[in-house]
């Protein structure tokens, strides 16, 4: 991989600008911290330990009004963070919309917070890349699994150092990054390309490249889900996942990544709303279902204190998963929720998010009964002391408590905006994804398409979300001159009312590109509604090949689907396609975030990128029902190399 080079000191200005009198050493002596949390009122302690997530508001929630994304303050909204003083704030895709409106927003989120006598705050993401990528502008890059696919884990600090310079630049200090979740299930509905891979060492490598990547932008990371969510077929954002491995089985897959960051350096550790039932066997009676379920990890005591803190010499600061994910509201007590979380050992919660004026009332009421618990003894009160101190320790580290000026000045904003999506940060997401590419088969010299002058080249998306592609793609092919004159490039979207025309299309198409998009296993199984799109571009690879052609499949996310289709003369991988309904309206990335791997894939389609990617994770073989089997069918490592020509 050829040498990046970064405008270290442009970035650093910028923050400067931005941040005031940010300091890159230790703020505070650490008798500092102490001297401010004897001032800390409980109810302060409390909030310190608090993410507020504000996403949308509603001031009458029973109105027929649709909610409005919070991206400026109102009065409401602004006194509320004024009069709690919350440790940190979570920002959300509703509450992005430009550079110039995250920087103003983020400020304004921190100067209330301080005209109400809070110290400054940790404002956090989740930016992991790829298909979570909270901020709809700038370069959203690529996920975890395309890096692995390089086979260099110099691209993950790449990558990574311009997601941190980006986020440094709107006043975000914390990303929720990076993922070391072991993606060993193929099933599982919430990790997969969001993981470095199956391997655990090869994800502790990564990740701590990743990690390190962000820190040397003086960005706070968190290592999530621990003590893992690779190997799961529930999500927890819509149900309560259970791992039935033991310690030793653990220690020798799951905990590796973990434990190889923390000693790394890491800063924080996300929670998985996971039960661990050889690990943590207290039980409790589900509110929904009435059945007796175990307690998942984010309330373990075991797992966070004996085991993260204990075995694993975690001293940083632990931090649960968003507690408004159904493995937690569906089951638990919000009362028990806020005590076994704090009393297992969970220094920040993250908030419900609000919607509305009720939920904000909602989130009062929580901090107020967890005071009432707090003095009742039901809350342990040297733990709130305890996660308070390493909450403070982290933001000094920071420089967080000496961030104190928070006005925006025209020139912060014009950096912010120049910043992000700049084009040598796109650069790096370009050829990152690039080498990630990964040819898995290639026969009858199908690979890459012949296209001839004048001929018409038909691209079908099994999903809509992802046809800007084809728009952006035409662009960057005629850029690099590699579109023949006259050649165009068509876009159509496989659904149930347009599967007919689809067909109809591709047989007079000169080529048939086909785009699949599996993102759980369901996808996999033409029999399913979402998986309804496998059978008709089966049916077009069999018209291809009835007509003398060779057809052409590119998997744009879980690479599993490859095992879909076993008719297609090549098959590549991106792992990746972030929705890109449009394409980039301009250079500065307006209107949608430079999302490069599926583009990239389509450019190679055309011989004007090279695919040299290596497959980062064992593929399964799929039986006769379409479900995923134990037969490997393509092993991890396979790749252009081994493609027959």
């Amino acid at each position: 991989m050829k040498k990046r080079t970064f405008e270290w000191i442009c970035a650093l200005l910028a923050v400067t600008m931005l941040c005031g009198n940010f300091a890159l050493a230790d703020a505070q002596p650490d008798d500092a911290i102490g001297g401010i949390l004897a001032g800390m009122s409980l109810r302060d302690k409390l909030a310190q330990m608090m993410f507020f997530c504000p996403r949308t508001w509603k001031e009458d929630p029973s109105s027929d009004t649709p909610a409005e994304n919070i991206r400026v303050l109102n009065e409401y909204t602004r006194q509320y963070i004024a009069d709690h003083r919350f440790g940190g704030i979570l920002l959300y895709g509703e509450n992005c919309g430009d550079a110039e409106q995250v920087l103003r927003l983020v400020a304004d989120m921190q100067a209330a917070n301080q005209e109400g006598g809070g110290l400054p705050m940790l404002m956090a993401v989740d930016q992991e890349g790829g298909t979570v990528s909270r901020l709809g502008f700038g370069t959203s890059g690529t996920g975890n699994m395309p890096i692995t696919a390089t086979g260099d884990p110099e691209n993950a600090r790449a990558m990574a150092r311009v997601f941190g310079e980006e986020l440094a630049l709107l006043g975000l200090n914390t990303d929720f990054a990076p993922v070391v979740d072991i993606n060993d299930n193929p099933a599982n509905p919430v990790i997969g390309v969001r993981s470095f891979g199956d391997d655990a060492a090869v994800v502790s490598e990564y990740g701590c490249a990743f990690m390190e990547g962000l820190q040397d932008t003086r960005t706070i990371v968190s290592l999530k889900h621990f003590p893992g969510h690779g190997n799961t077929d529930v999500d927890s954002h819509t149900g309560l996942p259970l791992v039935d491995r033991s310690h030793d089985e653990l220690m020798a897959n799951e905990l590796v990544p973990f434990k190889a960051a923390i000693d790394a350096g890491a800063d924080m550790v996300m929670t998985a709303h996971i039960q661990y039932p050889q690990l943590e066997k207290q039980t409790y009676k589900s509110l929904t279902s009435g059945e007796k379920i175990y307690i998942p990890a984010t309330m373990s005591r075991v797992i966070l204190t004996d085991i993260l803190r204990g075995e694993l010499g975690f001293d940083g600061v632990i931090v649960s998963d968003a507690l408004e994910m159904k493995a937690i509201s569906d089951n638990y007590a919000t009362e028990d929720v806020l005590a076994m979380t704090i009393n297992a050992g969970v220094n920040m919660l993250i908030l419900p998010a609000v919607r509305d004026m009720d939920m904000m009332n909602q989130i009062d009421t929580m901090l107020t009964r967890a005071v009432e618990m707090a003095e009742a003894g039901v809350i342990d009160r040297d733990l709130i002391d305890d996660s308070v101190r390493r909450i403070l320790a982290l933001k000094q580290r920071y420089g967080v408590l000496d961030h104190t000026d928070f006005a925006v000045t025209d020139e912060a904003v014009a950096v912010a905006a120049e910043g992000c999506g700049s084009a040598e940060h796109r650069q790096v997401a370009w050829d990152i994804a690039c080498e990630a590419l990964t040819l898995l088969k290639n026969e009858n010299d199908a690979f890459p398409l012949a296209v001839k002058p004048g001929e018409k080249t038909l691209l079908l998306f099994t999903a809509s979300s992802r046809a800007g592609a084809a728009e952006l793609s035409m662009k960057l092919l005629t850029e690099m001159g590699a579109l023949p004159e006259g050649a165009t490039i068509e876009g159509m979207t496989i659904e149930k009312d347009t599967a007919e025309a689809c067909l109809a299309a591709a047989k007079t198409a000169d080529h048939v590109l086909m785009i699949s998009r599996a993102w759980s296993s369901d996808c996999l199984d033409p029999a399913t509604e979402d998986g309804f799109p496998v059978g008709i571009v089966n049916q077009v690879i069999d018209d291809l090949h009835a007509a003398g052609k060779t057809a052409v499949v590119i998997s744009c996310q879980l690479p599993y689907d490859a095992a879909c289709y076993p008719g297609a003369d090549a098959i590549l991988l991106t792992y990746g396609s972030s929705a890109m309904k449009t394409a980039p309206t301009a250079e500065s990335g307006e209107g949608s975030a430079w999302v490069p791997d599926l583009p990239a894939g389509i450019c190679a389609a055309f011989g004007a990128v090279e695919p040299t990617g290596q497959l980062p994770v064992n593929l399964p073989k799929l039986d006769e029902a379409y479900h995923l089997t134990d037969e490997v069918l393509y092993a991890r490592g396979a790749g252009a190399n081994d493609a027959a020509n």
